[in-house]
């Protein structure tokens, strides 16, 4: 059996081999001591790290004794992909999921030319990937969170074909304008764009779209509450229109909000997106923090 820890020629890679069950990044912070949490955490985000022959990004893969592990000593931080507005959370040769930043569109529109689409196929080039970004669900542009985009037609067709079994939970957390009295609830009914393409409302079936958002109160205080929502359905500006329905607009929503603006954003972030693999059917599981512009409206 090779040594725990050896080096490859070039001396730009350590080799281990796992020698019990677990996870990868607690594997890598117990056994590559030379480097701090987050030098860990960045080479694990640049594609340093291979488990097997297999470039591995995700934190909780899970590995099992025997395997070798290959950790770069070079690729510390993501030299190829640095953007402002976009960071990727993980990527195989599927797909990549990534968190935007509001104030960028998911796909070109009109003549605006700042995408998340464009941003991953200049990266893709730049890495010599040959693969372009396919959009299969949409953030709105002042929007901020995780979303998932496909590298390849077939990938595309497998998550818009079964999205709702693929993806079994995916929550957003905002900030809505006053105290809301109810700390969870259920809201439904049927949603449908004017000509104007403002999304209303109704109870009864006015031939838009039958939608259904779970809610749940983190916290109230100042005047206003954190809310928890989770999709049953994925329609269009869903969230945002059910809560000015219950009285509780989203805060800093030009559109469908009550002017209260307390961050200078529109208070909306998808937080928790968890799916099932569409080629290799594994559970994927992504939450990131609550935005800190948040919770400081409730200290």
């Amino acid at each position: 059996m090779m040594r725990r820890n050896s080096y490859d020629k070039s001396g730009e890679y350590a080799n281990y081999v796992v020698e019990r069950d677990g996870r990868l990044l607690e594997w890598l912070l117990e056994n590559v001591k030379h480097l701090s949490k987050s030098k860990i955490k960045q080479t694990l985000q640049g594609r340093g790290v291979k488990v097997g022959k297999k470039t591995v990004t995700q934190f909780d893969y899970p590995l099992t004794a025997g395997t070798k592990i290959t950790f770069s000593k070079t690729k510390r931080n993501n030299d190829i992909f640095k953007n402002r507005y976009v960071k990727i959370v993980y990527e195989d040769r599927h797909l990549v999921v990534v968190e935007k930043n509001a104030g960028i569109l998911s796909m070109a529109a009109g003549h605006a030319s700042l995408n998340v689409k464009a941003v991953l196929d200049d990266y893709f080039k730049k890495s010599r990937q040959k693969c372009t970004a396919h959009v299969v669900h949409r953030l709105d542009r002042d929007t901020s969170g995780l979303m998932i985009y496909a590298k390849d037609k077939q990938t595309e067709l497998l998550l818009e074909q079964d999205w709702h079994d693929i993806v079994y939970d995916r929550r957003y957390v905002a900030v809505v304008s006053g105290e809301m009295e109810q700390t969870e609830g259920t809201v439904s009914g049927w949603l449908k764009d004017n000509k104007a393409y403002f999304t209303y409302s109704s109870p009864t079936d006015n031939g838009g779209k039958f939608a259904v958002t779970h809610f749940h109160v983190l916290n109230r205080r100042n005047g206003y509450s954190l809310v928890e929502y989770k999709l049953e359905t994925g329609r269009k500006n869903q969230i945002r229109v059910h809560s000015a329905d219950m009285g509780h607009p989203v805060c800093g929503d030009a559109k469908y909000g009550c002017g209260d603006d307390p961050v200078g954003r529109l208070c909306l972030h998808a937080y928790v997106l968890c799916f099932r693999h569409p080629v290799t059917h594994e559970a994927m599981t992504f939450e990131t923090p609550i935005p800190a512009s948040f919770l400081r409206i409730f200290k």
